[in-house]
């Protein structure tokens, strides 16, 4: 019962929130580098805060630096769906926030130059993954799929609460209703992806921090190879890495292959699930083996990766 009051109310919210970007036109205009072709309230992500916003105060404020991070950048990821900010506005909060989430999970007890890793690595994945928010469904599919695979290692390994995960997967029902259409009602919006990326990045974190193991990265495999070898390829061609583009693989499906888009989101959160399965299944084997494993998911998922891409490209004269 406690969920399905916790899920009407975050419909109910969603719905409040739609009203509110009809009359501020809060919306996404289709371009020439759009992956839709109609007019599409932006910004439906915003549901995933709330999710977890839910939890902190059913939680008695659990994890409050993590919270007030989260905060920071969903406004600011918000700020920015509605105009265009600085980017040294968005770093400086982006940073302020993944330094408040390394609090929360204790990294600062390690030694000091794991620290700018991890932030460079934190920072890269979020901005990965806002990026990778590009055709209706892939967002909430993928994510899903991560959260399904954390909340069962929890149960192996328990790292958090499991209701914050939970009320999380509520978020992402909410929002799939909406979302993983044929014709979607909203858009993630940087505030949706962004905060997504927050969420399964501390959760991440957490496991990885709780079991000493940095295996648990790989529930991030699919994303990851995708986002490093466009950002590779593109920066070969010499373009802004940082400017909106449709050349990820999950875009050359969707947009000129003509593969349904709800497909194309479907099968990256099924790899995910998949690469996730062998990563459970090898974490509790030795170092070893856990190092060839994730080496032969890297090496394995970039050849597919890049046989398909090259492929898409000929195939498309892109």
């Amino acid at each position: 019962m406690q969920y399905i009051i916790i899920l009407v109310i975050l419909f109910v919210v969603e719905l409040l929130y739609f009203k509110i970007a009809d009359k501020f036109n809060i919306i996404d205009k289709p371009n020439e580098r759009s992956s839709h072709s109609t007019i599409t309230l932006r910004g439906g992500g915003i549901i995933f805060y709330f999710g977890a916003l839910a939890f902190f105060f059913y939680s008695d404020f659990q994890y409050p630096y993590f919270f007030l991070g989260l905060t920071a950048i969903s406004i600011i990821s918000f700020l920015d769906d509605i105009f265009t900010l600085s980017n040294k506005i968005r770093l400086l909060i982006h940073l302020s926030s993944v330094l408040l989430m390394f609090y929360e999970i204790d990294l600062f007890i390690f030694p000091i130059w794991v620290i700018p890793i991890a932030v460079v690595v934190a920072i890269g994945t979020i901005n990965a993954y806002n990026f990778m928010d590009g055709i209706n469904g892939i967002t909430v599919s993928y994510s899903t799929a991560v959260l399904l695979l954390l909340a069962y290692v929890n149960t192996q390994y328990p790292f958090i609460d499991p209701e914050f995960i939970y009320y999380v997967l509520l978020s992402c029902i909410v929002f799939g209703f909406f979302n993983f259409r044929q014709k979607a009602k909203c858009f993630a919006g940087d505030v949706g992806s962004v905060a997504i990326a927050f969420i399964v990045l501390f959760l991440i974190a957490k496991a990885m921090v709780t079991t000493g193991s940095l295996f648990y990265l790989l529930f991030l495999a699919v994303y990851g190879i995708d986002a490093v070898w466009t950002i590779l390829r593109r920066l070969s061609k010499k373009e802004n890495i940082f400017k909106a583009h449709r050349s990820h693989l999950y875009q050359y499906l969707a947009n000129e292959n003509k593969t349904n888009k709800l497909v194309v989101s479907s099968v990256y959160g099924l790899l995910q699930l998949i690469v996730g399965g062998i990563v459970i299944w090898a974490a509790s084997k030795s170092m070893q083996v856990q190092i060839i494993v994730a080496i032969a998911v890297l090496l394995v998922g970039s050849g597919l990766y890049l046989t398909i891409k090259q492929n898409m490209i000929k195939k498309h004269n892109l």
